[in-house]
């Protein structure tokens, strides 16, 4: 049986940073204390690197998935072996991606994933759509997912994941106020009626016109809330236990008493 996954949750700093380098400079000594916690996945909230009220600087800031960033991530990731889920706008091209990478704790790169539900006129006005609905990385035996943000209130994304057999759905976020019962109510039923564990990490404080609620949390496959964030800077550390998702799937068989010949008017 795979062994259980101590992840971490920051939710942090608050605000929008000055540069890139601040943020890698406070992920770097996130990952430093995730890794003393026995943390084996360090996840950050959406658009970490740069902020997310940035509005016409989005542009300007964003880098291609491979640029400076990425790769002093990769040197973190390595530094503390650990590893992590960082959110940023990607360049590619004329079009701009927001964006999630999964690094191993090796500094490989293991995952790339651009949002695929773009959330309200900022995000339409400065976003290209991805057209991926289930990334996927192998993270010591457990088959990690990744979504972000408005994504996951979409039952469908999340039911995909669990069909492809993701076990693990990591989920940076940039969900404001008053949304709240994302965080407290959804996202634990996302977990339940897909059978997997849902890593929700959200940011904090001011930007601009928003208001973020924090709120970062661990949900299990039975509903049960491992680990809750405040709604400040905050950083939570909680497992993902196989044996009780192997359990949880056994007893709860949703996916397999599902009956897919009824379903094709939702398509």
């Amino acid at each position: 049986m795979t062994p259980p996954l101590r992840i971490a949750l920051y939710q942090g700093p608050a605000g929008v940073p000055a540069s890139a380098a601040d943020s890698l400079a406070a992920l770097d000594d996130a990952a430093r204390r995730a890794a003393a916690g026995g943390a084996g996945l360090l996840v950050t909230a959406e658009m970490y690197l740069t902020g997310y009220a940035i509005g016409d600087a989005v542009a300007d800031r964003a880098e291609t998935a491979d640029g400076p960033s990425a790769h002093r991530v990769r040197e973190i990731a390595a530094a503390h072996r650990i590893a992590i889920a960082h959110g940023y706008p990607e360049r590619a091209g004329d079009a701009v991606f927001n964006s999630v990478r999964l690094t191993g704790p090796d500094g490989a790169v293991l995952a790339d994933y651009r949002k695929t539900h773009l959330f309200g006129d900022f995000e339409a006005a400065h976003f290209t759509a991805g057209d991926t609905a289930v990334v996927q990385a192998d993270l010591g035996g457990l088959i990690v997912g990744l979504l972000i943000c408005y994504d996951v209130e979409f039952p469908e994304t999340v039911r995909a994941h669990a069909l492809a057999g993701t076990d693990l759905l990591v989920v940076p976020t940039a969900l404001m106020r008053p949304f709240e019962f994302v965080p407290q109510t959804l996202v634990p039923a996302r977990a339940y009626e897909s059978q997997l564990y849902v890593a929700y990490a959200n940011r904090c404080g001011a930007e601009g016109e928003f208001h973020f609620t924090g709120l970062s949390c661990l949900a299990g496959p039975d509903g049960v809330v491992r680990a809750r964030a405040g709604t400040g800077e905050d950083l939570v550390l909680a497992d993902v236990d196989p044996a009780l998702l192997a359990a949880s799937r056994e007893e709860l068989p949703y996916l397999l008493d599902r009956r897919p010949e009824l379903y094709g008017p939702l398509t």
